[in-house]
């Protein structure tokens, strides 16, 4: 038998009723118990307001689905974009500071798989703060932290806009370099003391790869050191140098590789000094690296030149 609320409820225009289903629907989107990308069940509040973000790239992120204004504490290291600066300090991202992070008060944190500590983590979850955590690995994944975050924070339109014009940048970047079959040996530097590259599984490899590159450190060692004698047999056609923010500090690094003329990327004046934070924080920024890459391993397919 059909009880009198039901008949009541199926009297209702078919465009309320509609209306119902979709609010019910962005509810769901944005609260309940959610899996994070670390398979973790986590109970996100409907709508958080009071947000703090354990990393560099999860602070920018929120800034670029302008949800900003929901930020209450960021780490030391959150300087992008400049009011991220303004805004209280939790620590280092590997170095959290536990009830600083608690004063403030957050109905929900945001860490990162790599960096920030599992001990903390779990002490926040304890103490009913909900945390999220992201691991993103590669382009695809970024994109789809970006997704994952504007879902939580209720900013899923802005966040498929992002992820849409990071995927048309891209695809940009990969028509320029099909129109080339020349990929020249890249040694991207990230360390001068000892001397620091990148590996495969990594997102430099990545960007240097979509940029038209061969990564010649490639394998399976994350970050792996080279000696002067290395170096001299890999031969590098194209180095790229990061991390050397103040320039008397690139001109030493820029020296001691001059002192290696047999290098091609000598003779040829191919060493290049790059923003390290657009490499190496997992951020729609990494589009801005990409391109910023193509142009030094490609600056004739860009119109730059170097």
């Amino acid at each position: 038998m059909v009880n009198s609320e039901d008949m009541k409820f199926r009297r209702l225009p078919n465009f309320i009723i509609i209306f119902i289903w979709l609010c019910l629907g962005e509810l769901t989107a944005t609260a309940g118990i959610v899996t994070d990308q670390l398979g973790r069940n986590v109970l996100i509040p409907e709508n958080p307001q009071r947000i703090i973000s354990l990393a560099p790239n999860i602070t920018e992120i929120i800034f670029a689905l302008n949800c900003e204004n929901r930020l209450k504490g960021v780490t030391l290291h959150c300087d992008f974009p400049n009011e991220a600066k303004l805004l209280p300090k939790v620590g280092s991202y590997v170095g959290l500071d536990l009830e600083k992070i608690v004063s403030l008060k957050p109905d929900l944190c945001i860490a990162i798989k790599d960096g920030n500590p599992k001990h903390v983590i779990d002490r926040l979850e304890s103490l009913g703060i909900p945390v999220y955590a992201v691991d993103p690995r590669n382009l695809e994944s970024v994109m789809e932290t970006i997704i994952a975050i504007g879902s939580i924070l209720g900013a899923g339109e802005r966040a498929d806009i992002l992820v849409q014009k990071m995927r048309t940048r891209i695809m940009h970047v990969r028509d320029l370099v099909a129109r080339t079959s020349y990929r020249p040996r890249v040694f991207f530097q990230i360390g001068a003391a000892p001397i620091v590259s990148v590996g495969t599984r990594t997102y430099i490899h990545e960007l240097i790869m979509l940029s038209g590159g061969i990564n010649i450190t490639a394998g399976d060692t994350p970050y792996p050191r080279f000696s002067r004698e290395q170096l001299i047999a890999l031969s590098p056609e194209a180095v790229i140098i990061t991390s050397m923010e103040r320039s008397d500090v690139f001109e030493q690094v820029l020296a001691e590789w001059n002192k290696w003329p047999q290098i091609p990327a000598v003779q040829n004046k191919r060493i290049y000094n790059a923003n390290s934070d657009l490499f190496d924080r997992p951020s729609p920024r990494l589009v801005d690296g990409l391109e910023a890459l193509v142009k030094l391993i490609h600056p004739g397919l860009s119109g730059d030149k170097k």
